[in-house]
């Protein structure tokens, strides 16, 4: 096992391409959810083990009673759901376990394969590989709602000890599979954004638990007033977008703050989009810029709009614009025809503007809906108690992309309207209290390794960690 993690350079690309870089869809205008992105990367051939023997399919969904509270037993148990192929395994091989995290896993097979890190590590070293799905995320839940009330055993602990708990008392279905404890067998632990934060957070709790751990772009650092996550975007950019994306934030911001109703108005009807709440507005305006997580080293991997919405402003009479731009007038115009043509078709489909972007509607589903595999819901109750991450403006005095009046209290505000009955007022979320319990950007672990790429958002939240080691 010494040789473990000696991979090479390709290896630590695919790791940052495919587990760890978080792919941020946003939806409906809410809080945002950092998710690992899946991938349609599986072999077309039955998979068989190193004797030529068939397998389960890859898809083959497992079962496993996981305790609903980890402080007391007797509540019972619930079914976790886990996907597991031993297409490499030998015995004495490590266990691969992975967990996508704040998404339902069913259809992340390919972090079974060889097509991922998790895999690779696995054909190398005679290992079996794990996908675990989160307690709270897809069905695997311990009740039947998502209730603040059920929601009260969805914590960042909890969730350390599932992995734990199933990595001690799991039965797996292949040969020798309930004699590969880790006291028996070196166990890997993998994840990438949220759960490459839960790896570490892992490692750091219950450090004597899993030989090994690799965290991609893991979101370690929990932030409240998180503006760091758009200002990596503003330095990577295309320079030339950057500045006008730029010009425009500022003078919407300005116009928006005058009192001016006219001009507000005529910003309003440039994207048609009437929302009753300027900070709506100004919060849509983020959305083709939350395509940058969505970015892929491959562009086979990448459906992200974002170098789209900058080729709507920078591409000119088939002349790309000099690295200032080419001015407010023409972004301003450029940037409202995409969102109306391309942006919001997209994004919206067929609702209108105030069902699809509006936040202040408390009877809304989106607040509303309480059934499980409701992943937002899920997430956000680990924003609003114990993690933050609100992606917003930037300081004043420094330059932005974001507009001003996207501040955490935007967010906090709806955490009120998601959990009325956890938060009477707007909540800041315990982000000193995780970061004291695990460690944050300062952690220091044995066989626990961090990947992280200079140009991606997560990097924000893990900036001293990457530079320090």
């Amino acid at each position: 096992m010494a040789a473990l993690l000696r991979t090479s350079a390709v290896l630590l690309l695919l790791a940052l391409c495919t587990p760890g870089t978080s792919a941020l869809y946003p939806r409906r205008g809410h809080i945002q959810r950092p998710v690992v992105q899946r991938y349609d990367l599986l072999p077309e051939e039955p998979v068989v083990d190193r004797n030529g023997t068939e397998l389960p399919p890859l898809n083959t969904t497992y079962y496993f009673d996981q305790l609903i509270d980890h402080n007391d037993p007797s509540l019972g148990t619930f079914k976790q759901r886990y996907w597991h192929t031993w297409e490499w395994y030998g015995t004495g091989g490590p266990i691969i376990l992975n967990t996508p995290g704040e998404t339902n896993a069913d259809g992340y097979e390919a972090f079974l394969v060889n097509s991922t890190i998790n895999g690779m590590i696995a054909q190398e070293h005679s290992g079996a590989t794990i996908v675990l799905e989160h307690r709270y995320y897809g069905f695997s839940n311990p009740y039947n709602n998502l209730s603040v009330e059920s929601l009260q055993y969805h914590t960042i602990q909890q969730a350390i000890d599932d992995l734990v708990y199933f990595a001690y008392n799991v039965k797996l279905s292949m040969p020798g599979g309930d004699r590969v404890t880790p006291d028996e067998a070196p166990w890997i632990l993998i994840g990438g954004s949220y759960s490459g934060a839960l790896t570490s957070f892992t490692k750091v709790n219950q450090p004597d638990v899993f030989w090994a751990a690799w965290a991609s772009s893991g979101v370690v650092e929990s932030i409240v007033d998180y503006w760091g996550y758009f200002d990596i975007i503003r330095k990577h950019m295309p320079q030339n977008c950057s500045s006008d994306v730029q010009a425009v934030i500022g003078y919407i911001d300005t116009v928006f703050t005058s009192g001016n109703e006219t001009a507000i108005n005529d910003i309003k009807e440039l994207f048609d989009m009437n929302l009753t709440h300027l900070d709506d507005f100004a919060s849509a305006l983020q959305n083709p810029l939350f395509e940058w997580q969505g970015l892929q080293p491959s562009s086979d991997l990448s459906d992200s709009l974002f170098f789209p919405f900058c080729d709507a402003l920078e591409v000119k009479d088939d002349q790309t614009a000099p690295p200032e731009g080419w001015g407010l007038e023409n972004a301003l115009s450029a940037w409202s025809g995409f969102w109306k043509q391309t942006y919001y078709p997209y994004y919206c489909g067929n609702e209108d503007v105030e069902t699809c972007l509006g936040t202040y509607n408390a009877s809304s589903p989106y607040y509303t809906d309480l059934a499980v595999n409701n992943e937002g819901r899920s997430w956000n109750w680990i924003v609003c108690n114990q993690m933050g991450f609100f992606q917003d403006s930037a300081p004043d005095g420094m330059p932005t992309i974001v507009s001003r009046l996207i501040q955490p209290s935007y967010w906090e505000r709806q955490c009120v309207l998601m959990f009325p009955e956890a938060f009477s007022s707007p909540p800041t979320p315990r982000v000193t209290e995780t970061n004291a319990a695990y460690d944050g950007w300062f952690v220091k672990s044995n066989r626990l390794f961090f990947g992280n790429g200079e140009s991606e958002g997560p990097l924000a939240r893990c900036d001293h960690l990457c530079r320090r080691n």
